[in-house]
């Protein structure tokens, strides 16, 4: 039996190194997280977005995920490039006040549609509230990157 090598992809490697520290030190800086902890949130965030430029289920990032994803669109330059890069387009921030909770349902799918990317995905960054439903802010609920 040969075994064989199962690869997976990071954000931080999508990132490149400059952008990969900058949005852990943004998730540190402004959300108080470790800087172990603000650096797997910062690679979820890239592999996100890479995944939602072809996903076919609609992806709804967790509320840590969401914390290392308004990093990146804050770092609106590299953000722009890598939607031109894996979407060929601009993946538009939809936010939805008052929209309520996340859908675990799409959490879970996004985590899953990741996994099938080719990524590697923290679970433990995947809960919410610690059981894998939200109570999120107000601009949570839409799918990400529709308009």
């Amino acid at each position: 039996m040969t075994a064989t090598a199962n690869v997976q992809k990071t954000g931080r490697a999508v990132a490149g190194e400059e952008l990969f520290e900058s949005l852990a030190h943004f998730v540190v800086t402004h959300h108080g997280e470790s800087a172990e902890r603000a650096e797997r949130i910062a690679d979820q965030a890239v592999a996100f977005v890479v995944t939602a430029a072809t996903a076919t289920v609609p992806m709804v990032p967790s509320d840590d995920v969401d914390l290392g994803l308004h990093a990146l669109i804050l770092h609106t330059k590299e953000y722009a490039g890598l939607c031109e890069q894996y979407a060929g387009r601009f993946l538009h921030h939809n936010p939805m006040p008052g929209g309520g909770g996340r859908d675990p349902e799409k959490v879970a799918a996004s985590a899953h549609a990741m996994k099938a990317a080719g990524f590697v995905v923290f679970g433990d960054l995947w809960t919410v509230d610690g059981t894998n439903l939200a109570q999120c802010d107000s601009d949570c609920g839409r799918p990400y990157g529709q308009a």
